[in-house]
């Protein structure tokens, strides 16, 4: 595949695209992710912890860290996107321990093309991603981005489908791994509750978060390939500090385990401030711990502390106790 595209008319549907390299995850990774986002994850942070509750010998990967590689993973595809739209129906099948090696496929659900804008031809391309390790899958979900064509509009017109619908908690309740929260404290939160963190935090080693998961998305790397005149942010860039912002309000996050969807409804970029706010929307008691439904909104901060529009709009479900 040349590496200058693929544009939008070069995709077929059920077209695979070729993988890019594997990658064996390691705990400088973890590390490296930390010092990006800030996320306090306590089972990937403190191994000794991950293994009381576990039973596991070995180290957690930060499952959000899971989810940048995955993504990363899928964007020989979006190499020339002009914007992420939306994730939809994220599972996460198993948790990924250090040590293990990510692949990625990709294939083609469908193309539609989008009204061209400043003279821009476009489409949105629908893509279905499944990750593995050695021991079988361990993400699966779908994405779409908007994609800029080389010569025009070819004339696809797939139904694509928008945002996930939220899926029934019951539903998910086999994606908990069978870990012991009996000695971990809960976090009171009530359900229709929706906290402010105080904290908020800015955009920082945005190219270095795009370079270490792979990300080939030209916007991320190169201000001149932008509508914008600067670098876009990675959008799960920003959806990584909106799950570092829930580690400090929820801190026994175990692990997640799906998300509705992701969307990415604004650009974000190098130094912007961020807020984010959580509401807690649905509780299912399970085992020794809770399944927690989360929509979460970050939004940027002016100069003068005025909180903007939303950029993202995040809807994660979690495992805690």
């Amino acid at each position: 595949m040349n590496n200058d595209g693929p544009y939008y008319d070069d995709f077929e549907a059920g077209m695979t695209i070729p993988p890019l390299p594997a990658l064996t995850v390691t705990e400088a990774d973890n590390v490296a992710y930390r010092m990006i986002t800030g996320d306090q994850h306590f089972a990937s942070a403190d191994s000794g912890a991950y293994q009381r509750v576990s039973g596991s010998s070995r180290a957690l990967v930060n499952p959000g860290l899971v989810m940048q590689f995955a993504i990363g993973q899928t964007t020989n595809a979006t190499r020339k996107a002009i914007a992420n739209l939306y994730y939809r129906s994220v599972r996460i099948l198993k948790p990924v321990e250090v040590g293990e090696t990510i692949t990625t496929t990709t294939t083609v659900l469908g193309l539609s093309d989008a009204k061209p804008k400043d003279g821009q031809h476009r489409g949105k391309v629908w893509l279905g991603i499944e990750t593995s390790t050695d021991s079988g899958p361990v993400v699966q979900y779908e994405r779409c981005a908007l994609v800029a064509s080389r010569s025009g509009s070819p004339g696809h017109s797939s139904e694509i489908p928008g945002p996930s619908d939220p899926a029934p908690l019951d539903d998910l309740a086999t994606l908990v791994p069978n870990w012991d929260l009996g000695g971990l404290a809960a976090t009171t939160w009530e359900v229709g509750e929706s906290r402010a963190d105080a904290m908020k935090d800015h955009i920082d080693l945005a190219p270095s978060l795009a370079r270490m998961t792979f990300n080939q998305a030209f916007v991320h790397r190169d201000a001149s390939a932008s509508i914008y005149g600067k670098r876009l942010v990675y959008g799960g860039h920003v959806q990584g500090l909106a799950q570092a912002s829930l580690s400090r309000l929820l801190p026994g996050i175990a692990t997640i385990v799906a998300w509705d969807g992701c969307d990415h409804v604004g650009p974000a970029f190098e130094g912007d401030l961020l807020e984010f706010r959580h509401e807690l929307k649905e509780i299912l008691p399970l085992k020794e711990g809770r399944l927690m439904r989360f929509e979460i909104r970050g939004a940027a901060v002016n100069e003068q502390g005025s909180v903007g529009s939303d950029i993202l709009v995040w809807t994660p479900i979690v495992f805690a106790p």
